[in-house]
């Protein structure tokens, strides 16, 4: 007998009842495949939407764009998720890149922001299908691409 339980969750939405966009998906596999408007992109930034229902993209990496571009997109004082697409050189010198979610919770934001953002977190991670290196930032000193971000992405290399 079928019967619904209404204490289980959707897999995309969490405690806070933010929920993904369409878009969010969408960007993410474009960013992984290159493809269509994403080819050549480097990084999307997500945000929670100003009424806070759903995680929309914020900002799409135009091409020809860097990891130091992705750095002034972010907020001083608020927060974000990222993809961003690192390129690394292996210990046997090959060329490589890996897509790296970046949760942007800096310290000096506001509470709720930081409780909205943490507790969203899984839901935008449901809708990002293989993507395997996560990594938490709060300040800037957290995202210097030589001594944080290059050795989290090659212990997955």
């Amino acid at each position: 007998r079928a019967y619904y339980n209404s204490n289980i969750q959707n897999n995309t939405t969490m405690s806070t009842g933010i929920t993904c966009d369409e878009e969010v998906t969408a960007s993410f596999n474009g960013l992984k495949l290159q493809t269509g408007g994403y080819k050549g992109c480097k990084y999307i930034t997500y945000k929670i939407n100003d009424e806070k229902t759903h995680i929309v993209v914020d900002t799409v990496g135009e091409v020809g764009k860097g990891y130091d571009d992705f750095l002034e997109t972010l907020p001083g004082n608020d927060c974000r998720y990222a993809v961003v697409d690192i390129d690394v050189e292996t210990s046997d010198g090959r060329e490589t890149s890996k897509l790296v979610f970046i949760a942007w919770v800096p310290d000096t934001c506001k509470v709720r922001s930081k409780m909205m953002y943490a507790g969203s977190k899984e839901t935008l991670k449901v809708c990002f299908a293989g993507l395997g290196i996560h990594y938490n930032a709060n300040d800037y000193a957290d995202l210097d691409f030589e001594t944080c971000i290059k050795p989290a992405v090659l212990k997955f290399v």
